[in-house]
């Protein structure tokens, strides 16, 4: 029979939060900071635009450019944490964008904030695929639907939360020294995660010896390579499932990606909103994205947990781009602020189911090249995003409407669907 103090201690070992948990806090934080210095361009477009002559078409580029710049480097920064580890990866990557989040304050001209906004994109690129990296050595297999989602609920939250706080903060105390103030909090956060993170559970003094063997016994062994060929760009574009991978996530960022440049201003715009009350409209399907997130996450694992592993990561994806594509269109018929808003947050949260089994899919046939695999996929889904904030204002002048935008974007959601079907979440890089 247990004695009192053995019960005690075993109330207490009971209590105790598995430092993996933790280590999922610090991605979400970072996720959220992420999001955070994103959106903050497309809150200041009206300031800025006012203070350096910028027509819309010009602050088309200047939120694509950042798009541009993150794709293009999503394969070398997932490549650098496989080699070096996400410790030192994303201390190094965190703190070189928060300095140019902060150097954003200085532009002069379009050239210069060109240069900036395309230099801060190439070095948020690794942020993510570090992220996936982490995930693969500290995340058991059974939990990496839910950890992927919390993961970037906190980028949809932290975009929310930036619209209508930002949005105060920029007229309150102008643009120049919002992104200044952003680009302090950035390096904060680096020095914490160089102080406090580890490459594996293995490696850190917080871990107990029974955590380590859970996540060791739960997490995917490595393997190596067909033949041992060695990991390249090449051999990722000859993969049916990595190119299955890069061609939904282009069709979901498409969508995404209106959330976080011209939402704010087309809901302003359309509606004849305040920038604040434009910011907590376009917050909603932000919010929404992060349930999106939590609800793809947890069936992504329920469906994993009965022993069906393709259908775990392909079920909530299809679901996901099914309603993105209805709340596109159907935000079109709305003539007032708070139905269109709805439409359009049915729109993000779809397209924020699909992260999770996206994620999830590049760990699985990725395994210890898992940044490398996600930051490929991550490039293709920032090129539709590029595409996004060029295409958005295009269209609207050459058409004199936004409609043929949404009907592009569902229609590329429906796309998606059908190469969801393809995918094979245990056939690795074939």
């Amino acid at each position: 029979m247990k004695s009192t103090q053995d019960i005690k201690l075993t109330k207490e070992k009971k209590k105790t939060i598995p430092a993996r948990y933790l280590m999922v806090a610090g991605s979400f934080l970072l996720a959220l900071l992420l999001y955070v210095d994103r959106v903050c361009i497309s809150i200041a477009k009206e300031p800025i635009a006012n203070s350096l002559n910028f027509n819309d078409k010009m602050m088309g580029w200047v939120l694509s450019v950042f798009a541009l710049g993150y794709a293009l480097f999503q394969t070398p920064g997932g490549l650098l944490s496989d080699k070096l580890g996400p410790r030192r990866v994303l201390t190094a990557i965190v703190t070189f964008w928060s300095i140019f989040t902060a150097l954003t304050a200085t532009a002069w001209n379009f050239t210069s904030m060109l240069i900036f906004r395309l230099v801060f994109g190439a070095g948020e690129a690794g942020a993510f695929p570090g992220i996936a990296r982490a995930v693969y050595s500290w995340v058991p297999m059974s939990e990496r639907g839910i950890v992927n989602g919390i993961n970037f609920s906190g980028s949809r939250l932290g975009a929310a939360f930036a619209l209508p706080l930002i949005a105060w903060m920029i007229s309150t105390y102008g643009w120049r020294m919002s992104f200044v103030v952003l680009g302090l909090v950035g390096i904060l956060w680096a020095v914490l995660w160089y102080f406090l993170f580890r490459d594996d559970p293995t490696e850190h003094p917080m871990v107990s010896e029974e955590e380590k063997a859970f996540i060791i016994a739960h997490r995917q062994e490595k393997e190596g390579l067909p033949n041992e060929e060695k990991l390249s760009f090449g051999l990722l574009m000859r993969s049916k499932n990595m190119l299955l991978a890069m061609g939904q996530y282009f069709c979901s960022n498409f969508t995404f990606f209106f959330a976080l440049t011209w939402l704010h201003p087309h809901l302003k715009e359309t509606f004849h909103l305040s920038t604040v009350e434009a910011g907590w409209y376009a917050g909603a399907p932000l919010v929404a994205g992060a349930f999106g997130n939590w609800l793809s996450g947890w069936l992504t694992d329920r469906i994993y947990s009965r022993g069906q592993w393709k259908a775990s990561r392909s079920v909530p994806a299809i679901i996901g781009f099914s309603l993105a594509a209805i709340g596109l269109v159907g935000s079109l018929f709305m003539t007032e602020v708070l139905s269109a808003t709805l439409f359009l947050s049915i729109a993000i949260l779809g397209a924020d189911m699909t992260l999770p089994p996206s994620w999830s899919f590049c760990v699985d046939i990725g395994k210890q090249h898992s940044g490398a695999v996600s930051g490929t996929m991550n490039m293709a889904g920032n090129l539709g995003a590029f595409l996004t904030a060029l295409a958005f204002p295009y269209l609207q002048a050459w058409t004199e409407s936004v409609t043929p935008f949404f009907y592009i974007g569902a229609a590329l959601n429906l796309w998606a669907i059908f190469l969801w079907t393809r995918v094979r979440p245990d056939q690795s890089l074939r």
